[in-house]
C-alpha cells in the first residue's frame, strides 16, 4: 500500500515558510523551491513532503546573504539632484 500523499495549498505553504507568494513564485522559477502543480485549472498545490523536505534542506545549508541591489539601474534618482544633493 502505498503511503498517502498530503497535498497543501499556497495560504498553508506561505504560513509553513514564512515566505511571501512573489518569493515563492521567483524561488520556483529559480528551481530553487519545489514546482507546484495544478489539481485543477483555478486550484495550485505542492506536495507537503516535497516543502517539509526543502525546509529541512535550508536548515542544514541555510541562504547566503542578500546582494546589495544594483543602484545603477534605478529609473529615477529619488528626488536628488545630479551632484547626489537631496533638493531643498
Amino acid at each position: 500500500m502505498q503511503p498517502i500523499k498530503r497535498t497543501i495549498r499556497r495560504p498553508e505553504v506561505l504560513a509553513k515558510t514564512g515566505l511571501s507568494a512573489t518569493t515563492i513564485y521567483n524561488l520556483e522559477n529559480r528551481g530553487e523551491f519545489p514546482r507546484h502543480f495544478m489539481l485543477t485549472p483555478r486550484c495550485a498545490a505542492w506536495l507537503e513532503e516535497d516543502v517539509d523536505a526543502w525546509l529541512d534542506s535550508r536548515m542544514i545549508n541555510p541562504a547566503g546573504p542578500a546582494l546589495a541591489p544594483d543602484v545603477s539601474l534605478r529609473k529615477t534618482n529619488n528626488g536628488r539632484g545630479k551632484s547626489g544633493e537631496a533638493r531643498a
